[in-house]
């Protein structure tokens, strides 16, 4: 019997542990990403620097798959969809017209004891989070205690605890979007003294005024257009994409509906990056802008809200691990918004946004820059200003769900039939790092390694393989099952008279007996992207 992940795993049953801390988990998926090669702190030589992170020879392997997943998926798959990719700095004015030098602040204050300095509007979300739990603790008691008998709706709809909960949740709720949307911090300031909200390092509630913090970074270019200016580390991707929108249009003649796919870093200069990968100052998204007639919006809006959560089941993630949430605080550019939010292990929290944009950008690009931004439709002979739904995911977000979903810490049988505990990465098999390992049955035998070799270099053209010698075959079956690789080969002496090999599949552990000429299609067959499709 042993603990991972907040369960009991005995003999291959899983039972879950309640009131395990979603603090351990974590460490243990921070510590997996760094004893593996996935994710190292950066300059960590130097102590590193905070909120900034390398990936590895396994992450950036990982990273890369979960790129070409989304490309595929929204540019290939797609005949009214195209690439680009924009360059990161931008004019000035560029941020200007997009409502950034203004309005792209985050609402800050300090705790006076601890020095250390949060979000308002963070704090505020914890403390309903807190009450979420709160409900779901009188939940599961009372599951317990009726058994089958038990029905939650009626209980949440009737037991005065859940309903005291649920309206002190609404009632923040509702405060914190009011706030938000006012740009009120002396609103947010009173919230965070009226729940009486303490730091988490020092205890106490001795806090600083709350303030506005731009987020962008920023460095000095030489001359534009006769004049000193700032130049802008770019927030996000999707201002390159709308700049370049009547170039791609025309280059490519489309006609609407179609949108511009794009992969790339952006910069921001967060007040609390924190939780690993999750919230870093140097991100990387991948964000397609999709152009529309203005009135089809909330048709479109609606498509690609179910589209995107089914790019996302189709990798094996389990529905209760994926929710929709409704912005209640919209953006300035916004109609409709709504995030796809996953359940990491320390809670649920945003991994896309699929926003109604409206035709904000364009026209303030528009008024701007004096070039007109607008669209001629053939069929009714009008121009016009076209309306914009995007959808957005953090790379750095979905390699960290795609992580936590994936790790896995199970008891099998060993090669005596003992149970033994292996540290599993079950990741769909399009996207694992290392796709096959070439293993020879014992190490010191030319005869046997050689035979390896030659099986390794048939395969390593076709996908990323693996070729590994050192130590017992266990112990390397477990390292390759700890990087997620779906399939090992192991060459043994039967294999230099029948010229076949024995292939183990990751999950199952079955293991089969095939000829060297069928493995490559068989790999091939387990890690095909398509089937994601």
């Amino acid at each position: 019997m042993h603990l991972f992940k907040g369960k009991i795993v005995k003999y291959g049953i899983t039972h879950k542990i309640r009131g395990m801390a979603q603090d351990d988990q974590f460490k243990k998926l921070v510590s997996h990403c760094k004893e593996y090669g996935f994710i190292f702190q950066s300059s960590e030589i130097y102590d590193g620097l905070s909120a900034t992170y390398d990936y590895g020879p396994y992450g950036v392997e990982l990273k890369n798959n979960i790129k070409q997943y989304w490309w595929k998926s929204m540019v290939q798959m797609h005949e009214n969809i195209v690439g680009l990719d924009a360059a990161i700095f931008m004019h000035p004015s560029t941020w200007k017209a997009s409502g950034h030098v203004d309005a792209f602040n985050d609402p800050m204050l300090d705790n006076k004891d601890s020095k250390k300095r949060y979000r308002a509007d963070q704090l505020l979300e914890g403390y309903m989070e807190k009450l979420e739990l709160k409900i779901n603790k009188e939940v599961k008691k009372a599951k317990k205690r009726f058994g089958d008998a038990f029905n939650e709706e009626e209980f949440r709809s009737t037991n005065p605890r859940v309903l005291a909960n649920a309206e002190k949740h609404e009632t923040v709720r509702v405060e914190l979007a009011t706030a938000m949307t006012n740009g009120d911090m002396e609103a947010l300031g009173a919230l965070i003294e009226k729940y009486e909200i303490k730091c988490e390092i020092s205890g106490t509630a001795n806090w600083t005024e709350v303030r506005q913090f731009n987020l962008m970074f920023s460095t000095q270019l030489g001359n534009i257009a006769g004049s000193e200016s700032k130049l802008y580390l770019r927030p996000e991707t999707a201002q390159g994409i709308f700049v370049n929108f009547l170039n791609v249009q025309k280059s490519t003649r489309q006609k609407l509906p179609f949108g511009i796919a794009q992969i790339g870093k952006a910069f921001r200069n967060e007040i609390v990056a924190r939780q690993f990968i999750f919230r870093m100052r140097e991100f990387e998204q991948m964000e397609m802008q999709f152009f529309i007639k203005p009135g089809t919006q909330k048709e479109w809006y609606e498509y690609w809200k179910t589209k995107r959560l089914d790019w996302h089941k189709a990798l094996g993630t389990s529905p209760d691990k994926l929710r929709y949430h409704d912005h209640d605080n919209l953006a300035h550019y916004a109609d409709a918004a709504v995030d796809i939010e996953f359940e990491f292990p320390f809670g649920f929290r945003e991994l896309e946004g699929i926003h109604s944009r409206t035709d904000f950008d364009l026209t303030e690009h528009q008024k701007l820059s004096g070039k007109k931004m607008q669209y001629f439709d053939p069929v009714t002979q009008e121009s016009y200003v076209p309306y914009v739904v995007e959808t957005s995911i953090g790379c750095d977000r979905m390699f960290l769900a795609m992580m936590g979903n994936a790790l896995q810490e199970e008891t099998v049988p060993d090669a005596k039939g003992n149970d033994s505990t292996r540290t599993v990465l079950k990741l769909h098999p399009a996207l694992a790092p290392v796709k096959c390992a070439v293993l020879p049955l014992v190490k010191n035998k030319e005869v046997l390694t050689d035979k390896a070799k030659e099986v390794y270099n048939k395969l390593t053209a076709s996908f990323n393989c693996q070729y590994d010698e050192k130590d017992a075959i266990g112990r390397r079956y477990r390292r390759q099952d700890a990087i997620g690789t779906p399939y090992c080969v192991t060459v043994d002496f039967e294999s230099l008279d029948d010229n076949m090999v024995t292939i183990r599949e990751r999950d199952s552990l079955k293991q089969e007996r095939v000829p060297i000429d069928k493995v490559r299609g068989i790999v091939l067959e387990g890690i095909d992207m398509g089937s994601l499709f």
